[in-house]
């Protein structure tokens, strides 16, 4: 077959294979142009899951008869008219492909009036062939409809699901849009009946959340708003006690753009690395706002993917900002009780029994010589021997913190956590606080407070090499030998001395002393793996890490452990001022709280 220029239909029905992979693409591309064109009210009227109707209607600045034919035409637009608008560009669609693509596969009409108009008119489109503009009665604004989606691609037509799961996908989407445009009204109807309803609420974006994910997701999500280096992060994180199963509740936003990031992506999974379980899921809303030159949005027709001009400089910033928002989590952000400072400790409460500690030694709650405890591990001499220090090693009296200084007078505030009352089959500590009652699992928030202790501890310290007495060869591809020569300083500084001895070789010739018993070769694989995608890699810490977990578990209280009350106190009050405190190493809530109205229903008070 000679080289012959496609038709014009059948170049449009092929980029229709990119930009329109279902009904939910549909209405994306039709809702973004409304609100390109300043639409503060957009309705969405779907028949069988849009496969039969699609429309939509708006409130926004219209289109003029004679832009109708134009608007359906091959990169037309009215976004952007050169280079340098297309690398600024702030709008959400830009490229001028949706209207014709989504015309070329469906029974298509356009209508639209501007505020000049006395009337407006409408253009029909025949699977890609364009009839004539009529004079139409209409309100200032557009209405777009797409019938029979796929009626003459019957093969792209087969693959659409079931009705039910096609109107999924459209109200996930228009749920991922709701969030981040709070002053829109968003109406969806199917087959007649109303099922979405997004009021406008003047910009209130809480109330906006809660409409969109359910009033758990807010009191149980941090609020954060951290700019720096020309980037600003906001937005809501969930507490990692509030993680679910799947990656449902995950949105993410580039200058108001919900989009899809691998950088972004890896940022959040390694700031909650220390907090959740292994499959488990953070929920997060999250909105980065930054230069529309330094990220390039026109990366794919469907715009859910772009690329960052510095993109380890917004890796970090999005791992720091939420790394310290998690850290700086305290159980009163929890409880909302106040971080004030608190009165002495109650005297016992009467009819509780009163163990005695003659029999055990104190519990540490407080490290005092760790830093010589770990000084012992990076000894050279002594390093095959090393060992995990005792708990007797960190034991030192209970470190006085802010939230457990005394005021005079019976003007006593509760601590955030309160006051212990007893301990519940040598596993719980029972606490009292102005809310309600408290509910600690001893062990778990021991192995939290002795864990971030050690963590400070090894962060004051340089991670030592030992030297192997024979080097490894290992075989890697050029690339991974590329990042080991370029990064060699920064391998060389988390323990690793490597030497690139051929094209896809190196040889290892020492690692961090505290995994010297460990094989290192796979660690240092997957080390050159984050360096090539992401230019810094934390999977060296993470090991150690994950090494002081275990020796936290190992030396924290047991159960069966007897407590006294100012023992119990004291676990308290190092909860409070602990980084991460309500959970523990492997992502367990450390404690509890049940509010005096659930205490009242349990027992049908006020009935």
């Amino acid at each position: 077959m000679p080289i012959q220029l496609l038709p014009e239909v059948l170049i449009n029905q092929i980029a229709a294979g990119e930009v329109v992979e279902r009904p939910a693409s549909v209405v994306k591309e039709l809702v973004e142009n409304a609100l390109d064109a300043g639409a503060q009210r957009v309705e969405i009227d779907l028949e069988e899951g849009g496969a039969r109707l699609i429309r939509i209607r708006d409130d926004g600045v219209g289109m003029a008869p004679s832009e109708l034919p134009m608007a359906v035409s091959r990169h037309a637009t009215s976004k952007i008219a050169s280079l340098d608008d297309l690398e600024a560009v702030a709008t959400l669609g830009f490229r001028g492909e949706a209207l014709p693509s989504i015309a070329s596969v469906s029974r298509f009409s356009l209508a639209s009036r501007t505020a000049t108009q006395e009337r407006g008119a409408k253009l029909d489109v025949e699977g890609g062939r364009l009839g004539e503009v009529m004079p139409h009665p209409h309100a200032q604004g557009t209405t777009v409809e797409a019938r029979d989606l796929f009626f003459n691609v019957p093969a792209r037509r087969k693959f659409l699901k079931a009705e039910r799961t096609e109107l999924g996908h459209v109200e996930d989407w228009l749920r991922q849009l709701a969030l981040a445009r709070p002053t829109i009204e968003l109406k969806l109807n199917h087959n007649g009946r109303l099922l979405r309803h997004y009021r406008p609420n003047g910009g209130d974006a809480p109330k906006r959340l809660a409409e969109a994910l359910g009033p758990e997701f807010h009191e149980r999500a941090l609020g954060l708003d951290h700019a720096q280096a020309g980037l600003r992060l906001h937005g809501w994180i969930g507490l990692p006690t509030a993680s679910r199963s799947s990656a449902d509740q995950q949105f993410f936003y580039v200058n108001g753009r919900a989009v899809r990031d691998r950088i972004v992506a890896h940022a959040v999974r390694q700031a909650y690395a220390d907090v959740l379980y292994h499959g488990r899921h953070p929920s997060f809303v999250l909105f980065l706002e930054l230069d529309p030159r330094r990220v390039d949005v026109n990366v794919h027709p469907a715009k859910h993917e772009v690329r960052f001009r510095d993109g380890r400089l917004v890796h970090d910033f999005i791992f720091r900002t939420l790394h310290e928002a998690l850290a700086e989590a305290r159980p009163a952000d929890a409880v909302g009780a106040p971080s004030s400072p608190v009165g002495p400790v109650p005297s016992p409460v009467a009819g509780l029994p009163q163990w005695a500690p003659a029999d055990q030694s104190r519990l540490g709650l407080s490290v005092g010589d760790t830093v010589a405890a770990y000084r012992t591990l990076y000894a050279a001499s002594d390093a095959s021997e090393a060992s995990p220090p005792s708990a007797a090693a960190f034991a030192a009296t209970p470190a006085a913190s802010p939230a457990a200084a005394k005021v005079g007078g019976d003007d006593t505030v509760a601590p955030p956590l309160g006051f212990a009352l007893a301990q519940l089959h040598g596993v719980y500590v029972l606490a009292q606080n102005a809310q309600g009652l408290v509910l600690v699992d001893m062990h778990a928030a021991h192995e939290r407070i002795t864990y971030e202790r050690m963590k400070a501890a090894f962060a004051a310290q340089d991670l030592r090499a030992q030297p192997l007495l024979v080097p490894e060869a290992l075989a890697v591809s050029e690339r991974e030998a590329d990042a080991a020569e370029q990064h060699a300083v920064l391998l060389a500084s988390l323990g690793f001395e490597v030497r690139r001895t051929g094209p896809q070789s190196l040889s290892l010739r020492s690692v961090p002393a505290l995994l010297a018993d460990l094989d290192a070769k796979p660690l240092l694989l997957d080390a050159l793996a984050e360096l090539r995608e992401h230019g810094s890699t934390r999977k060296v810490e993470e090991a150690v890490h994950g090494l002081m977990g275990g020796w936290a578990c190992r030396s924290s209280v047991r159960a069966n452990r007897r407590l006294t009350v100012p023992e119990m106190n004291a676990l308290l009050r190092d909860m409070e001022a602990t980084e991460r405190a309500a959970q523990c190493n492997h992502g367990r809530p450390t404690y509890v709280q049940l509010e005096l109205a659930e205490l009242d229903r349990l027992f049908l008070r006020g009935r």
